[in-house]
């Protein structure tokens, strides 16, 4: 009978085998990864988490808990800090030396109203843009990258103690109360998996943390933003020791790897990478353009009230019944600019049919059908131009009768109106009807200026070619006297005078052909 060969050698090559078959498996060099994780884990000398379990341990909450009491006030402070213009601006001016910063306070609004009302226009303009490229000039490249640079930290610091600590403490001790440091915690183990994405967020931001940092000039900044300090500075001292070991370490990274089962993981810091001083220097660009735009606009309303009121005796000229300020509601709500001449247009009319239709035809009738002319050509000048501006008052009239309810353009617009909030084309359309309507009123008070302007000079010559002791233009002045109701230099220079008026006026709207 043959005798039975051992299989111990076939059962140990097996084995042999099984490794050198395993170590190009992905799983099981993963598996051998975790189990070394787990190692360093439970011969860490921070007692955090327990890899048996995947128990998150009070002392984890012990950790957390410390940095809670040392950043609570500053989350109060600074909650809104990450979207705030004024700390970027602080961060900024926290850079400038004092000639710099007084620069900066004359590129202030209230600096510019005030010199505005001692100097020209023109007088500001080149003050503050002088200003302007003397301050921009201190931001070159090296300057910005400090500013940055120094925002960036700031934001970072921001990040770390906005982080929600009083949400993950809570796992660990549900009675905890929100910011009240007499209450003693009692921090419980608890399923690590429930903290696990807590501690992804945490080391995001505390990896962008930079523990080197000049905390002291850092919070000096911030107690000269807030007028309090954001931290007690000592206690974060300590805890920037405790954490530059806590970080070494890699614990908390550890803790996170065994959690999730991905001994390769790692954390994105969460570095912020802001641009604040390009941002800041085109936003005072922008303010100062937007002030200077506003006292040109004051200056030019005040003149213009001004004017009217040396013509109407009032700023408040009300003649159109269409075309008017009061339609531009209707069209402000479907985002339509309206009628863009309606002040011009009141006062046009109303110079026109209080004051022109009566005053000046009674003159120009006198100076034309009473006075002898040395040349027919000036006579018919100022005949073309009188009957070119009476023609425009008729025009003034029929125009604003069309955008009555039932006038021809009045029709079209409330129907395109009814239909705009349904259908673009509406709104195109009633576009382009508002811009040929407008179009017609600046045609009209660009005519009327022009007009107005030829009548002025026919009666500046008049009132000269009255003064003279040989007349040149009319050669019988006194008959034209005599058939004068009032005495006729006053009556001329007061008409001269309100056309000036009147032309400057309607200049401020339309540009005089």
């Amino acid at each position: 009978m043959a005798s039975k060969v051992p299989d111990k050698p076939a059962g140990l090559l097996q084995k042999v085998l099984s490794i050198f078959a395993g170590m190009g498996d992905p799983e099981i060099e993963k598996k051998k990864l975790l189990r070394g994780v787990a190692k360093d884990l439970s011969r860490s000398r921070y007692k955090f988490y327990k890899p048996k379990g995947q128990e998150a341990l009070p002392g984890l909450a012990k950790f957390f808990f410390e940095i809670y009491k040392v950043t609570a006030p500053a989350q109060v402070l600074l909650g809104n800090a990450a979207s705030s213009g004024a700390l970027r601006s602080f961060v900024i001016e926290s850079y400038l030396v004092e000639d710099q910063r007084a620069l900066s306070e004359r590129l202030t609004e209230a600096y510019i109203v005030e010199r505005a009302k001692t100097l020209s226009l023109g007088q500001v303009q080149e003050e503050t843009k002088r200003d302007m490229t003397a301050f921009f000039v201190v931001f070159d490249g090296e300057m910005s990258k400090r500013i940055d640079d120094a925002y960036n930290t700031l934001l970072a610091f921001v990040n770390f103690i906005n982080f929600d600590y009083y949400f993950l403490l809570k796992k660990f001790d549900s009675g905890l109360p929100e910011r009240n440091f007499s209450y003693k915690p009692k921090f419980d183990s608890i399923n690590g998996e429930y903290v696990a994405d807590d501690l992804q967020d945490f080391l995001e931001v505390f990896a962008a943390l930079n523990l080197e940092t000049d905390w002291d000039r850092l919070f000096g900044a911030l107690k000269d933003y807030k007028k309090i300090d954001v931290v007690p500075i000592e206690a974060w001292k300590k805890f920037i020791g405790a954490a530059s070991e806590l970080r070494k370490s890699l614990v908390l990274d550890q803790i996170v790897r065994h959690l999730k089962e991905d001994p390769y993981w790692q954390g994105k810091p969460r570095v912020p990478n802001e641009r604040i001083v390009e941002p800041f220097l085109q936003k005072l660009k922008t303010q100062l353009e937007t002030v200077m735009q506003r006292i040109i606009q004051e200056r030019r309303n005040s003149k213009i009230d001004e004017i009217a009121n040396q013509i109407f005796g009032t700023t408040v000229v009300l003649r159109m019944k269409h075309y008017t300020e009061k339609a531009n509601v209707v069209f402000a709500k479907k985002m339509l600019g309206g009628y863009t001449q309606a002040q011009a247009m009141n006062y046009l009319k109303a110079y026109l049919m209080d004051y022109f239709k009566k005053d000046i035809r009674e003159l120009v009738d006198l100076l034309i059908i009473r006075g002898q002319w040395t040349a027919n050509l000036q006579s018919q000048q100022l005949s073309d131009c009188y009957h070119s501006v009476m023609d425009i008052a008729e025009r003034i009239l029929e125009f604003d009768d069309t955008l009555a309810d039932d006038g021809d353009i009045g029709t079209r617009m409330r129907s395109a109106l009814a239909k705009a909030d349904r259908d673009k084309d509406a709104v195109k359309y009633l576009r382009g009807i508002l811009k040929e309507t407008n179009d017609k009123a600046t045609a009209m008070i660009s005519r009327a200026a022009v007009n107005l302007i030829g009548i002025g000079r026919q009666l500046k010559s008049l009132i000269d070619d009255l003064s003279k002791p040989h007349h040149e233009i009319l050669i019988n002045w006194k008959d034209v006297e005599n058939q004068s109701q009032r005495p006729l230099k006053d009556w001329l220079v007061d008409t001269y005078k309100k056309i000036y008026f009147i032309v400057q006026l309607l200049q401020y709207f339309v540009k005089s052909d």
